[in-house]
């Protein structure tokens, strides 16, 4: 399902599969999680293959990055479609989780800004997803 393209001391890159839909998402987000108990404090979801993704997949983006807020970590999206982009931002989701250009950018780019919403913020405007 997912791919670890680089691993190192507290940051990986991962591949997501073509498809996240409910059946995939929680193997995926279990995945993720694997990583992050295993020391990644920034974790780059690399998005250039996916083709497919539903409401489930979206939610566990947002419950992998609360899990990074909850220890200080990052989780960073690169490379999604124009599609997923649109529809990442007509949710509203690029306040919480910007989407990076490629996962070059996504490992290079600076903390985030202090007018950035975290996913607490979100919380109560989203519901669960």
């Amino acid at each position: 399902m997912l791919t670890v393209r680089m691993q190192g001391e507290t940051t990986t890159v991962a591949q997501l599969p073509r498809e996240i839909d409910y059946d995939a998402a929680p193997l995926v987000g279990a995945q993720c999680e694997d990583l992050i108990r295993q020391g990644c404090a920034t974790l780059v979801l690399d998005a250039s293959r996916l083709e497919y993704l539903d409401s489930s997949g979206v939610s566990m983006i947002i419950t992998l990055s609360r899990r990074l807020d909850d220890r200080a970590g990052t989780l960073r999206l690169a490379a999604l479609n124009a599609h997923y982009q649109s529809v990442w931002t007509l949710l509203g989701l690029d306040t919480l989780l910007p989407v990076f250009p490629t996962t070059d950018a996504a490992l290079n780019a600076p903390a985030a800004p202090d007018g950035m919403r975290t996913t607490e913020d979100m919380g109560e405007d989203m519901g669960r997803v």
